[in-house]
Formats: structure tokens, C-alpha cells, sequence
């Protein structure tokens, strides 16, 4: 090659470098979770689990849309589990950041704040952990959610429960919280299907540590069984206390806690045999490969197991990426929306996931997870069977609540 070939070479070679790098693009990714405070346990697995997503595609070369590859970058905001700190997180993603796309949303306070506005904006929500009902009984068209509704899980497990035999069963829990009313209205109506009868209903608040008054009356009553309703750590309180009290009973859950998170109340001892209804989540036994993968990623990174319900918030950016492809672009919502609506569950996906019409989210936005019994045998959450669950059938009942 002369000299003047090898020149002509050259520039032909940094002209496409030039144009390679014109082409890739920087996405931002908005994450307003619960990074602090009582629904930390929950935010901040999910904050951490979309920045080790968005690091993932980022190794992987980012996400290829057209001619352009976008490399992600997450912005994170408190909100403390408060609404107005929600709302005014979001507005700042939105007005002072430019972000377009807006992730994790694991307490249902918070997310019902944001939903109530976010049709109005030029972006995408996906909702992870927040299991509120309204949250998607609007249908709101540019807003999703992975995780199952509370009553979609508390129908199934009234169901389990009545087959178990329990006819009497007292209940403590946030029955001040709209998620947990919602499941117990599920639970208690199908129980009652099967002979059984609710005979207590005791409340707890989140920041509630004695829980022998409420336990103390429920004892009176001799019930067959007790159904705890709310986060991890009141929630470990109970079971604990409990058995401090001689109450030797079967004990059922729907909390979605750790066993470490659990371990830092009540001993494995005081856990024993405690059931937990809840959607099947993170107990690898029950799911495919990428979940072992994911629990050891997750471990090795952040030096500490992820919760069961931490993989919604890692989803939610396999299902953005899988949109953003099939759109072609990230730069414009709406088509990323309108693909939103045609994801099938990408393969990356770690919760095991029950389509709707053949895609991952039905005309709600709403996507649905298997539903599971797990029982607390020797130190650890154990995947016993699946909950009868029919998401169809609930996405019709959802539908129906706009009319």
C-alpha cells in the first residue's frame, strides 16, 4: 500500500471510529425507591438490583436501538417511603434531570402519589415491589408493574390456608395499610369458602416493637391459627413474640422478608415452621437458573443476600431494554411505551412470570408471578408448593373495576 493508500486508510478508519462513537448515547435511568427508614428493607435491594442490571447491559455493549447504542447511568432518590417525598423526587427526575424512564417504587404510599400525576408527564413508570391494587386498577397507559397485586395473592391464600384445616384464625397486622386490607378481603373470602372464620383483627404500626397487648387478646380466644400482615420487621416481632408466649399454633405470613432480615429480630428457633403467602419471588428452589445467578451476583457485589422481592426492580430494566429494541429508539416514550405493552418476559427475567394473552403484562400493565407457600424449616425460607392462582380470571376482575 503506497503512502497516499495508507492515508486515505487511516481517515477512513477514524471517520468510522468518530461515527461509532456519535451513535452512542448516554440513557439516563431514574430510581426513586425507599433508600432509608422502615421501607428500606425493600427500596434499597431494588436500587441496588437496577444498578447491577444497568451494569450488566452496559458490559454487554448497552442497549442497541437503530443505529444507536445507549449506555445507562442511574440516578437514585429517596423518598423515604413518604408521598410527598415521592412526588417531589419524581419531579425532580423529571423537570431537573430529564429522565424519561422512572424505576423501583417498592412501598405503595409513595407509588399511589406518583401514579396519581405520572399520565400527565412524557414518560415511562415501571413499578416494582408496591403491591397496592389502584396502583394498575386505572389502567393508566404510560404505567407498569411487575410484581402481582396483594388481593391477586391473598385470594390463593385463603384457599391453602382453608385446606389446611384452620377453621378460627386471628390475624395481627398494618391493617391501616390499603395493600394488606386488600389481601386480607382475598384471603378472608375464600377462607370462609372453605368453613373458616376470622375471630381477631389486631393493627400494628410500622414502628411497633411490642406486640404481647394485641397477642396477648388474640390468646384469649383460642384460635386454630395466626395470620401475620405486614413489613419484615414488626412482622418478626410477632412470630418471635409469640412463641414467648407459649402459642403453639400454626402461624402464616405475607411479608417477603429475607432470613436475614428476619434473623435480626427472632431467632431461627422462634421461626419454625412459620409459613409466608406470598408471590413466589426469590426462593431459588422454585424458580429457573438466572435466579442462582442473580442471588450470587447480587451477594458478591453488595456483600449481602438480596431480598425476595428485589428482583421486580431487576426486571424492570431487562423489560425497558427488550422496549427500547423493539421501539428502535430510547428518545421518544411513547413508542417505548407502546412496546411496553408487547414485551414477552425477556430472558434475563428472574421471577417466574404467568403471561396474560402471550405477553408479560395484560391490558392493566399489569404483570402477574406465580404465587407460593414457603415454610421456615431450619434457618431458612423452604419453597413448598405453589397457590392456586388464576391471572386471567384477576385480570378481568381488574378491568372491571374502571367501568
Amino acid at each position: 500500500m503506497n503512502k497516499l493508500a495508507r492515508s486515505f486508510a487511516a481517515a477512513a478508519a477514524a471517520l468510522a471510529c468518530l461515527g461509532a462513537s456519535a451513535a452512542e448515547k448516554e440513557l439516563l435511568i431514574g430510581v426513586n425507591d425507599s433508600l432509608t427508614g422502615p421501607g428500606a428493607v425493600y427500596g434499597l435491594p431494588q436500587s441496588n438490583s437496577v444498578q447491577m442490571a444497568a451494569d450488566e447491559i452496559n458490559a454487554a455493549g448497552g442497549i442497541k436501538a437503530g443505529s444507536d447504542v445507549y449506555k445507562l447511568r442511574v440516578i437514585a432518590n429517596d423518598d423515604k417511603a413518604n408521598p410527598t417525598e415521592a412526588t417531589n423526587s419524581v419531579r425532580k427526575l423529571i423537570d431537573r434531570d430529564g429522565v424519561k424512564y422512572l424505576l423501583g417504587f417498592c412501598c405503595s404510599g409513595p407509588t399511589s402519589a406518583v401514579a396519581s400525576f405520572i399520565e400527565r408527564e412524557n414518560a415511562l413508570m415501571l413499578v416494582g415491589n408496591a403491591a397496592e391494587r389502584a396502583i394498575t386498577a386505572k389502567g393508566t397507559p404510560n404505567l407498569f408493574r411487575t410484581r402481582p397485586p396483594a388481593d391477586f395473592t391473598g385470594a390463593a391464600a385463603g384457599v391453602f390456608v382453608g385446606k389446611r384445616g384452620a377453621k378460627n384464625i386471628a390475624v395481627i397486622g398494618s391493617l391501616d395499610v390499603g395493600f394488606y386490607t386488600q389481601y386480607l378481603d382475598a384471603f378472608e373470602r375464600e377462607f370462609a369458602k372453605a368453613g373458616g372464620k376470622i375471630v381477631a383483627k389486631e393493627t400494628f404500626g410500622l414502628k411497633d416493637r411490642d406486640m404481647t397487648p394485641q397477642l396477648t387478646k388474640v390468646r384469649a380466644l383460642n384460635p386454630d391459627a395466626l395470620l401475620v400482615l405486614g413489613y419484615v420487621e414488626p412482622s418478626a416481632f410477632v412470630y418471635r413474640q409469640a412463641t414467648e408466649l407459649g402459642m403453639k399454633i400454626p402461624r402464616y405470613g405475607f411479608t417477603s422478608g429475607s432470613e436475614e432480615q428476619f434473623l435480626r429480630v427472632a431467632t431461627s428457633e422462634q421461626m419454625e415452621g412459620v409459613w409466608d403467602l406470598r408471590p413466589t419471588e426469590l426462593t431459588v428452589e422454585a424458580l429457573a437458573d438466572n435466579a442462582k445467578t442473580y442471588v450470587a451476583n447480587y451477594t458478591k457485589r453488595f456483600g449481602t443476600p438480596p431480598s425476595p422481592s428485589s428482583p421486580y426492580a431487576y426486571d424492570q430494566v431487562y423489560v425497558l431494554k427488550q422496549a427500547i429494541e423493539r421501539a428502535g429508539t430510547a428518545d421518544d416514550p411513547k413508542k417505548v411505551t407502546a412496546e411496553v405493552r408487547k414485551v414477552t418476559v425477556p430472558k434475563e427475567a428472574v421471577m417466574k412470570y404467568l403471561p396474560v394473552g402471550g405477553t408479560m403484562f395484560d391490558g392493566n400493565g399489569q404483570a402477574y408471578t406465580s404465587n407460593g407457600a414457603f415454610q421456615w424449616q431450619k434457618g431458612k425460607w423452604v419453597y413448598v408448593s405453589d397457590l392456586p392462582s388464576n391471572p386471567a380470571l384477576y385480570s378481568e376482575f381488574l378491568r372491571s373495576l374502571r367501568k
